[in-house]
């Protein structure tokens, strides 16, 4: 498997991206097994340590946890915990940049409003 990584930032940090995404959105679920390092390092043809650097950031978030002989798990409450700090992001920084956004191109922002009430409806 070939994956294109961006020079924006370090691979180790693509990859902690990529298993959050997964956590986020249920394909690595709470209580189950993550692939390991090794695995990980071959499929994308990357250095262990790269993979190991980072599952360890995730372990320090809590968002894996270590199992001695088995590898590497997703900790009960983890997709809970990502959820809550991607609100939180989404509301501090994304929102702020949207409605910026929405200003600079003098749009009604009740006209947004209205526009985006209507895309959730179709949920």
């Amino acid at each position: 498997m070939t994956v294109e990584w961006n020079d924006k930032q370090p691979i180790y940090r693509q990859l902690r991206d990529r298993v959050v995404e997964r956590i986020l959105d249920g394909s690595f679920a709470e209580g189950e097994a993550v692939p390991s390092v090794r695995q990980v390092a071959m499929d994308y043809q990357i250095n262990h340590l790269t993979v190991g650097k980072a599952y360890q950031e995730l372990v320090d978030a809590g968002l894996l946890e270590k199992r001695r002989g088995l590898g590497m798990f997703v900790t009960a409450g983890a997709r809970s915990t990502l959820t809550d700090d991607e609100q939180q992001r989404f509301l501090e920084e994304e929102v702020p940049a949207f409605a910026e956004r929405v200003r600079v191109l003098g749009m009604d922002m009740h006209r947004v409003v209205d526009l985006l009430l209507d895309a959730g409806s179709d949920n």
